[in-house]
Order: structure tokens, then C-alpha cells, then sequence
């Protein structure tokens, strides 16, 4: 009986050891020519239309990849698959979501959607060896992985890009500021923002911080008491939202401008008429006659109009397509290789490529909320 024991423990050993030979990077049992794409981001919760948007526009890449007959990888096509997982925009949450996916045959990663949930697993992708292409993290030390790639501008960009529009484009000298002191990318973007406006010349009158369910009262206030000619608001919709509602109801008149977190403000504001005006970092305008296949398709799926985030999703699948065109391979490590050497026309820019540090070399615009709508800013 031993002697039977050990030969039924001997087979099991060498089946265990067969299947994890075949079914490294792909858990699920997904057949070979399915290429897992493992999404993480805010479903429900104050972010989760970013969340939504990303998922959604890449759900159509992939749909649009599929029928086209798939990827040609070498000398065989394969099918994208889209594995997307809820994080509510809290790392530990996150951290959990990567898990699942891996456990679930995740081959790369679309994410993390928001920067504090992509700081928390961007180790746990370089200690697995994954393509990781975040659409939205923003923070510089997201890329500090060989790994890891971005497709939105960091923290810091966007910042230098804003202040240069504000005070040599339009000509701001005094300038007051509003952020969240709690958030990595609030204080990321405001951090080089006040940097650049003094070495243009320009004034930083106040810069007034908030944390989480705070009321904003006390620092609008504070800036209506200065001289400014401007408000910066690095900061998400949700809460640019309530800052132009209360804005208004001080009387407050002053141009608001912030980064690309403000997209979704005018789903979110209650009367939109107290962000007319405001002018905002964007990589996407559905507006933009070259989007209209996209749009037109959206609307269709969704019943609602593309925002940038969606347009990221959406291009990100994109980037993954070049990539294992590229590569020739769907290895992990070709894959991150084959990153510095392509270059995609999509929704957030042209001839889109992407630096050794993870960065991507594409242009920026700016939105402005004209007639309670989006338009591209003159």
C-alpha cells in the first residue's frame, strides 16, 4: 500500500509540475491564444467615473481588436481579453484587485486608474515581471519600475505645462491656489505648478490646502481677501465640483483652472453655469472630428460621450496590440522591451512613443467649459 502511495503522489507531482510549466502568467486555464489584459480601477465610489470611463473605452479597443481578427503575434493571431477589477480608488483594495487578476491569468496590466492605488502594487508588477501601462496614474514615481509605463503626463508636467499657459499665454502674474494635502496627486501637481510661477516671474497670493469632507468656506474666503487674477484647483471633479458651487455663492469671479482630475465636472456639478469658464489640462476632446468613430461608438454602447479617461482606456489596449506586434512574442520581458520602439496614433495624441523611464512623448490641450458643454480652449 506505501508502495502504491508513493507512486499516485509521484504522478500527481509530475501532472502539478506539467501544468505549471504550461500555465505560468495565465492561471485561468485561458487557451494560448488569448492574451488576458487585467484592469483595475474605481467601479463605485466618489473616482468612479474614472474608473468606468477607462473600462468602458477599452472594452470597445478590444471589441474593435477582436473582430478585426485579433493581434498577429508572430506568425499566429491571437484574442484580447479584458479582466477588469474594482479597487474604489483605496490602494489596499487594489492590492487585492492585482491578486485576484494574477490569480485569474492576467498576462499585463491596464492600471491602476488613480495614482495612490498604481504607488500600491507597482512592486508586486516587477517582482511578477508584467507589462504594466498605467492610463491615469499620475505621481513621477509610478515609472520608477523598468516595467511600469504611463499614458497621461505625470504630476509635475502637468503643473509646469498649467503655469506656463496661465502666466506667459494669458498673462497671469498673482495667482492663488487650492488643493487636497492628503493626495498624492494634488500636491504632486501643485508642488511644480508654484515652482514654475515663480520662475516665470508670477505670484503664488495664497495657496490654501483641505483634507477629506472638509468644507471649503475658510480658504475661499482666504483667497477672496487677496489680490489673485486666477484659482488653480489641482484637484478630482468631485470635489472641483463643490468648490465652484461655493465659489459662486461668495461671489467669487475669479477664472478657475485645473489639471486633467477635473473631467467629469460638469456630470457632477449641480447647476453647470458655476464652472462656466473654468479651462482644464486634457489629452481628449470628443469634440475632435478624428474622434468621431470612437464617439459615435460610445454613445452607442453607453449612452453617454467619452471623456479623456475613456479615451486612455481606450488607447492603452492600443499601445498593448503595438506592443505584441512588436515583441512578436508574448513573453513579458519582449514585451517591455518592444515599449521604446513603437509609436501609436490614438485619441490622446499621434505618433504617441514612450521613453526607457516610462514616459510618453505626446502633445497637451486644454478644455474650457463654454455653455455649460466642453470645448476646446482658443
Amino acid at each position: 500500500m506505501k508502495k502504491m502511495k508513493k507512486i499516485v503522489a509521484l504522478g500527481l507531482a509530475a501532472t502539478l509540475t506539467v501544468a505549471s510549466i504550461t500555465g505560468c502568467g495565465n492561471k485561468s486555464g485561458a487557451d494560448a491564444n488569448t492574451f488576458v489584459i487585467g484592469g483595475i480601477g474605481p467601479l463605485t465610489g466618489d473616482a468612479a467615473s474614472y474608473g468606468i470611463s477607462v473600462k468602458q473605452g477599452a472594452e470597445i479597443a478590444v471589441k474593435e481588436i477582436n473582430d478585426a481578427g485579433g493581434v498577429k503575434v508572430g506568425d499566429k493571431s491571437i484574442k484580447l481579453e479584458l479582466k477588469f477589477e474594482d479597487d474604489q480608488a483605496a490602494p489596499d483594495k487594489a492590492v487585492t484587485a492585482y491578486n485576484s487578476l494574477m490569480d485569474n491569468g492576467m498576462n499585463a496590466l491596464l492600471g491602476c486608474v488613480t495614482t495612490g492605488s498604481c504607488l500600491s502594487v507597482v512592486d508586486l508588477a516587477k517582482e511578477d515581471g508584467i507589462l504594466m501601462i498605467t492610463p491615469s496614474g499620475s505621481a513621477a514615481d509610478i515609472t520608477k519600475n523598468d516595467n511600469v509605463f504611463r499614458l497621461c503626463f505625470t504630476d509635475p508636467l502637468q503643473g509646469e505645462t498649467m503655469a506656463a499657459h496661465m502666466i506667459t499665454d494669458l498673462g497671469y502674474k498673482k495667482v492663488a491656489v487650492i488643493y487636497k494635502n492628503s493626495d498624492e496627486y494634488s500636491t504632486g501637481v501643485y508642488e511644480a505648478f508654484a515652482a514654475k510661477v515663480e520662475e516665470l516671474g508670477g505670484t503664488i497670493t495664497t495657496a490654501e490646502a483641505f483634507a477629506d469632507g472638509e468644507d471649503f468656506n475658510t480658504q475661499l474666503t482666504s483667497i477672496k481677501g487677496t489680490d489673485a487674477e486666477a484659482i488653480f484647483a489641482p484637484i478630482y471633479y468631485t470635489d472641483a465640483a463643490h468648490i465652484v458651487t461655493q465659489a459662486a455663492d461668495l461671489s467669487i469671479t475669479l477664472p478657475f483652472f485645473g489639471s486633467d482630475g477635473w473631467d467629469g465636472i460638469l456630470d457632477t456639478v449641480t447647476d453647470k453655469s458655476t464652472a462656466e469658464g473654468a479651462t482644464f489640462l486634457s489629452p481628449f476632446f470628443s469634440g475632435d472630428p478624428t474622434a468621431a468613430d470612437f464617439v459615435a461608438k460610445y454613445q452607442e454602447e453607453y449612452d453617454a460621450t467619452p471623456d479623456q479617461f475613456a479615451a486612455d482606456g481606450y488607447d492603452v489596449v492600443y499601445v498593448f496590440k503595438a506592443a505584441l506586434e512588436k515583441a512578436a512574442s508574448t513573453d513579458s520581458e519582449a514585451l517591455i522591451s518592444s515599449m521604446t520602439q513603437i509609436s501609436v496614433d490614438g485619441l490622446t495624441g499621434t505618433g504617441i512613443s514612450f521613453t526607457a523611464a516610462g514616459e510618453p512623448q505626446k502633445g497637451a490641450k486644454f478644455l474650457t467649459i463654454k455653455d455649460g458643454a466642453y470645448a476646446a480652449a482658443e
